[in-house]
């Protein structure tokens, strides 16, 4: 089975119209991913970086939203045109803090220990 250093998971949720929370499918993420796997394989991060479709993230007020795995890195708002710029910093070690989520505003349970939603930031710094 490969292994992946890296999992990027794009919320692809569909939601009839009418839905309050909206849907991230309405706003693009399926061109997000798209994109998001051609600059991966530009890149040469194909078999290093899984761009993953997803469903609800439960994040629909950030808009387009993925994280990145094992970093857990919430980003929100995303567009086509933020992608390369996701996967240089991804290949970089680095985050992109204009679309990044911080952990206090992400929903769900902080985990024990303090580490907020999304957990520690192993090694990645924020």
């Amino acid at each position: 089975m490969a292994r992946f250093e890296h999992h990027v998971f794009v919320c692809e949720n569909v939601r009839p119209p009418e839905s309050p929370r909206g849907c991230c499918s309405a706003k693009g993420s399926a061109e997000v991913r798209a994109r998001l796997k051609d600059e991966l394989e530009k890149r040469g991060q194909k078999g290093l970086v899984r761009a993953n479709g997803a469903g609800c993230l439960d994040q629909c007020a950030f808009g387009v939203t993925m994280v990145v795995y094992p970093e857990q890195v919430w980003y929100g708002g995303v567009t086509v045109a933020d992608v390369p710029e996701i996967v240089e910093a991804l290949v970089a070690g680095k985050v992109i803090d204009r679309l990044r989520i911080p952990d206090t505003k992400l929903t769900g349970k902080a985990a024990a220990g303090g580490g907020g939603a999304s957990g520690p930031s192993c090694g990645v710094s924020r």
